[in-house]
């Protein structure tokens, strides 16, 4: 498959626009469909960016024979019902992050992705960015040694209201599956799944964690603090120690952005990075190559790491109301 993708968008919130927004610096991906609750939504986001075909419905646009692979861009409550109804209808999927609710959603949705032979891939757009491709290979070198601590923050402010996501339990509300879940994915991708889970929460008034602490401890002796709340704009930043040198990531940590690589004896080196638009393009892309490639899951990206990231916020969850 040597054309663009052909992406049909199942939803047009925020994260939609910014997705389509992106497209249009890779060659490898188009968006052909797009498929809302409504059909008034569907053709101001056609409109908007030219879209062809307007579904008033999620079921129509995955039954579009048109479309190559659905990128579910729904609140993460619904992600496992549409990235499901996606796949039942053999249309490869990209959904959104948190993959799920849950970590045994998760295994539920691989399997049924599995089931059909389809690929499937959690939407974590940092993992692609190429300071975070940089910072893998500085690791894979060597050149920070073994690593010691990792410590991430992700903090935003936003004026309360019991019916925005971020407060409404039945929108799967929170700070951690929102804003915590880059953090903890970075965590991930640097030192695995976690053999020992330390958290404190902080509820908001409708009862759904507003701020969270997290202290994570590996087999190998490193830990990782990391904190999320939507009560302040945090400094969003990022750093790596090793025992020869430490990277610091400069905010915001999980979008295109400068890193400094700092020796033990305190030498500093600054690297900057041209990235066009927010970033989203490079998991397109991705998408891309393992669709030629036949892949049905992104050895950058692999589904079991999606599962295990889940598992360790279930773990995390455990601690509201402690």
């Amino acid at each position: 498959m040597n054309e663009p993708v052909r992406w049909g968008i199942l939803g047009t919130g925020g994260i939609a626009h910014t997705f389509v927004s992106d497209l249009q610096f890779t060659p490898d991906g188009v968006a052909v469909a797009v498929g809302s609750r409504s059909q008034i939504s569907a053709d101001g986001f056609g409109d908007e960016f030219n879209i062809p075909r307007r579904y008033g419905s999620y079921s129509q646009l995955v039954q579009d024979d048109g479309v190559d692979a659905v990128y579910v861009a729904t609140p993460h409550p619904m992600h496992f019902a549409d990235a499901s109804l996606a796949l039942e209808h053999g249309k490869p999927v990209l959904v959104e992050k948190a993959f799920t609710m849950t970590g045994a959603q998760a295994r539920d949705l691989i399997a049924l992705a599995r089931s059909r032979d389809l690929f499937l891939m959690e939407a974590m757009w940092t993992r692609f960015l190429p300071h975070m491709v940089a910072l893998r290979e500085s690791i894979r070198s060597g050149q920070l040694g073994e690593i010691v601590t990792l410590e991430a923050d992700h903090g935003q402010w936003f004026p309360f209201d019991a019916t925005f996501r971020l407060f409404a339990p039945e929108l799967g509300g929170g700070a951690l599956l929102d804003l915590g879940v880059y953090p903890v994915s970075f965590a991930s991708m640097i030192l695995g799944t976690p053999d020992r889970v330390l958290a404190m929460m902080e509820p908001t008034v409708t009862g759904v964690d507003g701020q969270t602490s997290m202290l994570f401890g590996y087999a190998n002796g490193a830990q990782a603090v990391l904190t999320c709340t939507s009560s302040a704009r945090t400094a969003t930043r990022a750093c790596v120690s090793g025992t020869e040198a430490r990277i610091e990531i400069e905010s915001d940590f999980y979008a295109p952005t400068s890193v400094s690589v700092i020796s033990r004896t305190g030498e500093r080196e600054r690297v900057e990075f041209s990235t066009q638009g927010r970033g989203l393009h490079y998991e397109a892309q991705e998408v891309a190559r393992c669709l030629r490639e036949g892949l049905k899951e992104s050895p950058s990206m692999p589904l079991e790491e999606s599962v295990s990231i889940m598992e360790t916020m279930d773990r995390v969850a455990g601690y509201l109301g402690n």
